[in-house]
């Protein structure tokens, strides 16, 4: 069984994990904002690599391992908190204690669900499903994103969960950066700062992402 401090630790490296493949993602990801046929070709072949490289492989296999690992040790934390009852729900802290850490079993929960949703839509449909193909006869993922996020519901749900990412995102690092012991005095506002405005640009880009296709097809 893991001490509460193990399972502290576990959830801060997959959660900066997480955080640092959420980059990546994202780096890639700008390709949809590049002009219509440019961004076909270059996100097709952009994904295409990926499916097809070894390395990329294993780092998924890591990221499946760190999303499970992460919700888990979530859930057990969150629950062991509010049984002791010193869960963040119990907190007096005031200020000190922001909306965000108090509930984030709320906001990690809805991102899962947002994961089920997203994962679904794009990764079970273009390895198991019949996705989109094109001229040549391979799997258009980029024709695949631009059919899902056409659809107003979908615009709606990613935007609301990139919300809840952010406020997500914005606690983690900043438990993260204490759990470490990184946290010194004389920092604490720079990592404050440089956390909060990684989690807003990384979330602010995601939610343009389908926005932009949605007005761009419409």
């Amino acid at each position: 069984m893991l001490s509460t401090l193990s399972r502290k630790m576990l959830m801060c490296l997959t959660g900066l994990f997480l955080g640092f493949f959420l980059l990546i993602h994202f780096l890639g990801n700008l390709q949809l904002f590049l002009p219509q046929e440019q961004a076909h070709l270059q996100f097709n072949a952009y994904s295409h690599f990926l499916s097809g490289n070894i390395i990329i492989k294993i780092v998924s296999y890591v990221l499946y391992a760190s999303i499970i690992l992460h919700a888990v040790d979530g859930l057990i934390i969150t629950l062991k908190n509010k049984k002791s009852g010193g869960g963040y729900q119990t907190d007096r802290r005031g200020r000190a204690s922001k909306w965000a850490s108090r509930n984030m079993g709320i906001l990690g929960t809805l991102i899962l669900i947002f994961l089920v949703i997203h994962f679904q839509n794009f990764w079970y449909i273009y390895k198991f499903g019949n996705p989109p193909l094109d001229e040549n006869g391979n799997k258009d993922l980029y024709i695949l994103v631009v059919n899902v996020f056409k659809e107003w519901w979908y615009v709606i749900i990613y935007v609301l969960s990139m919300i809840a990412l952010c406020y997500h995102l914005i606690h983690g690092i900043h438990s993260a950066v204490r759990t470490l012991g990184l946290y010194h005095p004389k920092f604490v506002r720079w990592f404050k700062t440089i956390g909060i405005a990684y989690s807003i640009i990384i979330c602010v880009g995601f939610a343009l992402m389908p926005v932009y296709v949605f007005f761009t097809y419409h």
